[in-house]
């Protein structure tokens, strides 16, 4: 199988996040309230949750919970009360759910440490053709 890279700030590349962050939305049913895409530099996501907390998912930093402040489609959320999911950047959407619990709970792999997994700015390091997997799945 070819390895095709898409064109980094190309509609397809900023809609890349979609298909993973979709199948996390998907495993966590009715405990979400609403989701979006959010802005480039770096691209992220918003899910909003039902008990007034969100999950934000960005392309350095990964997963983090927080009590959702603000924001909305085409913003960067504003959370207060961070604390971060760890797992990597890219946990396994299955993973996401238990990784929840945890941050909930502030035990686990979760921490009020910002990781810094990669910078948005290195648009051929690798991290697209792992997303690009779950573009697959969904289009599968």
């Amino acid at each position: 199988m070819a390895v095709r890279h898409v064109e980094p700030y190309s509609d397809e590349w900023v809609r890349q996040p979609f298909s993973y962050v979709s199948q996390v939305v998907a495993l966590l049913g009715a405990e979400v309230a609403d989701w979006w895409e959010g802005p480039c530099d770096p691209r992220d996501a918003t899910v909003r949750l039902s008990d007034g907390s969100a999950l934000v998912w960005d392309e350095e930093s990964g997963w983090r919970l927080g009590r959702f402040v603000s924001g909305c489609r085409g913003e960067h959320a504003e959370l207060a009360e961070v604390r971060y999911l760890g797992h990597g950047l890219l946990p396994k959407p299955e993973r996401v759910r238990g990784a929840l619990a945890e941050a909930r709970a502030g035990v686990g792999a979760s921490s009020a440490w910002r990781p810094c997994y990669r910078s948005h700015r290195n648009c051929r390091d690798g991290f697209d053709i792992a997303l690009s997997y779950y573009c697959s799945l969904l289009n599968a």
